[in-house]
């Protein structure tokens, strides 16, 4: 925000700190406006850092958003600079005796559905539906990478000229799949991860793997009968039909590379033999067509990577009313990030469409906090010196601007990491805050288009799914003027309203979803997916 004047903001009437909103900050002396009239600053203040509103005594509460963020280390007089240096970060909320579903909440949201909104999407023989036409190729192990690397370059080059309606071709790289306690409870995680990565709704049915053929996830622990989806049949004739009319279904094919098979003499039979492969699944693929579709159909995952204090003000708010319009035109949403929604549990429990999708909550909380006493770390981990640069003084402060994102309908349900997602509407998928994990595992939950809002920017993007990158300030908008896809700091300029800015985003994300190109997927920007493995590397 840039302005002649300065600018305070302040959350909630409760909050005894405002952030401030100039560009470049505020120098000593400046005489502030509302909440804070005829109020000097006491020193210099950065953009989206803190300000005493009050007189705030050592040892009480600072608020903002309207929860204690942390106590003050110190008197804090009022126009003082409020940072992490002089708070004390409260505990942790306790998940006992949570508010548990509909019945703890007084006043759930009546809203009306929201009809008439269609994407150009392609149709899944499992009744899915892709934002993109790609094929992916799934790996087993990491051994054999550097082949893939090899025989996709070449897909790129002599293959996908021929097939005009593919968009693309992508390995789904890992560094799991041998050298792990393949066996031991939580390596459930990342394999099913990676089989359910390979289900995405972009890349339209067509499975193909490529092994080495020693390594521990063998083809057969990956993708067991039963593991794939059933192609839905014509209830009438047998074939592939209406998904609205489903017949008994056959499982769907799925074609093996394994380059330790006697047949392969050397490294370019390797090759040939991923090219042709490869060649029967682009022709599949390059039979497909866009089709209307409605907007329940869209997948959404939301995050945010490299936050700052601004976050919690424009970007993730308007994803927050962004969620809700989507939630009532039927779509799915996820929210995840556990330890950057910790500090609202009881929030969200009380927001789960039942007692047991809150209980299902709770276990997922408690599963993390269990997680990071192993590591003997807690959520304090989370906040990076970017975050603390940008006004956030603590992952309390940083999860109240993030959970916004989530905005205001029921809980429909909670995935553990890796899970598919079976159900419409706003759903809780647990995953790390990591952002390169965080995607990895809203993939493979069937994210179809990706949001990403960030204050102090990143590059990020995601080879197998467009991702909308929501600047949170202007200034960062403009500098970074072909790497963001929309600019939310004009809620914070007061160009627009929060609720127009999440109607912005809703509208662009029907527009990507219909094949529009981010500035991510222009520039061929993406990052490796990266998969939780919390079981043992042996």
């Amino acid at each position: 925000m840039t302005s002649a004047s300065p600018v305070l903001v302040r959350m909630h009437p409760a909050d005894n700190v405002a952030i401030v909103g100039n560009e470049g900050g505020l120098p000593a002396g400046t005489l502030l406006p509302e909440p804070a009239t005829g109020l000097a600053l006491r020193e210099r203040v950065p953009q989206a850092h803190k300000v005493a509103l009050v007189d705030i005594p050592e040892g009480c509460a600072v608020t903002r958003y309207g929860v204690t963020i942390g106590h003050a280390l110190r008197d804090l007089p009022a126009g003082s600079w409020v940072h992490e240096r002089v708070l004390r970060m409260p505990p942790a909320r306790g998940l006992e005796g949570l508010p548990m579903g509909p019945e703890a909440t007084a006043n759930p949201p009546q809203v009306e559905p929201l009809e008439g909104y269609t994407f150009q999407g392609y149709r899944n023989p499992d009744g899915s539906v892709g934002t993109r036409n790609l094929l992916a190729i799934t790996t087993t192990v990491q051994c054999v990478a550097g082949v893939l690397e090899v025989a996709v370059e070449r897909i790129r080059r002599e293959l996908l000229p021929r097939y005009p309606n593919v968009d693309g071709v992508v390995a789904l790289e890992h560094a799991y799949g041998c050298g792990v306690a393949i066996d031991a409870p939580e390596a459930v995680i990342p394999i099913r991860t990676v089989r359910h990565l390979a289900r995405n709704p972009n890349f339209g049915g067509e499975v193909m793997v490529v092994s080495l053929g020693c390594e521990k996830l063998q083809p057969e622990r990956l993708l067991p009968p039963g593991s794939l989806p059933l192609r839905v049949l014509n209830a009438d004739n047998g074939t592939a039909g209406d998904p609205a009319r489903p017949g008994a279904g056959t499982p769907a094919p799925y074609s093996h590379v394994c380059l330790q098979d006697a047949q392969h003499v050397g490294f370019a039979s390797m090759i040939s033999a991923i090219l042709a492969t490869a060649d029967q699944h682009l022709q599949r693929l390059n039979a497909r067509e866009r089709e209307t579709v409605p907007a329940s159909e869209l997948v959404v995952g939301v995050q945010c990577g490299g936050s700052d204090a601004f976050s919690g003000v424009t970007a993730n708010p308007a994803v927050g009313v962004c969620a809700d319009l989507l939630v009532r035109a039927g779509a799915t949403v996820m929210f995840s990030e556990t330890t950057e929604v910790r500090d609202a549990v009881e929030t969200l429990t009380a927001r789960c469409a039942s007692a047991e999708v809150a209980q299902k909550m709770v276990a997922e909380m408690a599963w993390y906090d269990a997680y990071l006493q192993r590591g003997q770390v807690d959520r304090s981990a989370n906040t990076t010196p970017g975050n603390k640069a940008g006004g956030l003084s603590n992952i309390v402060e940083k999860a109240m601007g993030s959970v916004i994102k989530s905005g205001s309908m029921p809980i429909s349900a909670v995935l553990s990491p890796g899970e598919r997602a079976t159900t419409r509407g706003l759903i809780y998928a647990a995953t790390p805050a990591s952002d390169f994990i965080c995607g990895t595992l809203q993939l493979a939950s069937g994210m179809n288009v990706h949001v990403f809002t960030t204050g102090r920017g990143t590059p990020y993007g995601l080879a197998e799914c467009p991702v909308v990158k929501v600047a949170t300030r202007t200034e960062l908008a403009q500098r970074w003027h072909d790497l963001m896809d929309l600019n939310a700091g004009a809620v914070a300029d007061g160009q627009c309203s929060v609720e127009d800015m999440g109607w912005q985003l809703f509208h662009l994300l029907l527009e990507v979803a219909s094949g529009r190109r981010t500035w991510a997927e222009q520039h061929g920007l993406h990052n490796q997916l990266v998969l939780f493995n919390p079981a043992p590397v042996t």
